[in-house]
């Protein structure tokens, strides 16, 4: 086991990240819900702003574990060219698909933020954390609607992933910071002496806490 549980992962990311702290332009933003304990040890060891950034895969009618794009918090929309090019009325389905996750995407961020808006991600340096890497199709989304929406710089932060994975996510990113990436990669589960789901409970109190502590603005 590389990691006791997702806190002690984040503080041994927070480890890597030491040249972003205290940066006024930085924001760390957390894939939920695993990334968020992940995600809070970073940003109370920084010294910077935490959000969570929702992504909603749009699965193709019928075969939705396919992917043919993806909806992320602030409007921003990803789409599969390579899906959707063999796709009939291709349109009509990524309409229908992100009008229903746009609202579950809504109905999420106001369970885990209440009424605050998102932090302005314009212009700014974010650091996108999750508990780990696998297929990295999440992160990869996540990565290209944080661009759509305007960041000068963004840093893909994980405590484990696998390799080839990571090949691949470091083309989309400006920096890529992982803790390890061992050879023997099957799930992100098994590099963690506890891997117990993360509750909505356990989200909003960690973002109530960082509000309080670190603010939640630029």
């Amino acid at each position: 086991m590389l990691f006791q549980d997702r806190r002690d992962a984040g503080r041994q990311l927070a480890r890597e990240l030491t040249d972003y702290k205290d940066r006024d332009d930085a924001i760390v933003l957390a894939l939920p819900r695993g990334g968020v304990p992940v995600a809070y040890e970073v940003a109370l060891a920084l010294g910077l702003p935490l959000d969570v950034f929702l992504v909603r895969k749009l699965g193709v009618p019928g075969h939705e574990e396919l992917a043919m794009g993806a909806i992320a918090s602030g409007g921003a929309r990803v789409l599969n060219p390579e899906v959707l090019i063999g796709l009939p009325d291709a349109d009509v389905a990524v309409a229908e698909a992100s009008a229903r996750e746009l609202a579950e995407l809504e109905r999420r961020e106001v369970a885990y933020r209440g009424h605050r808006p998102p932090l302005e991600l314009t212009g700014a340096t974010i650091i996108l954390v999750d508990d780990g890497l696998a297929t990295g199709a999440t992160m990869r989304a996540g990565v290209a609607a944080i661009r759509q929406l305007g960041a000068r710089w963004i840093v893909a932060a994980f405590p484990v992933g696998a390799a080839s994975s990571c090949e691949v996510l470091a083309e989309d990113v400006d920096e890529l910071v992982v803790v390890q990436t061992p050879a023997a990669f099957q799930a992100v589960g098994q590099f963690y002496a506890d891997f117990g789901q993360t509750s909505d409970d356990e989200v909003r109190k960690l973002l109530a806490r960082a509000q309080q502590e670190l603010g939640v603005g630029r």
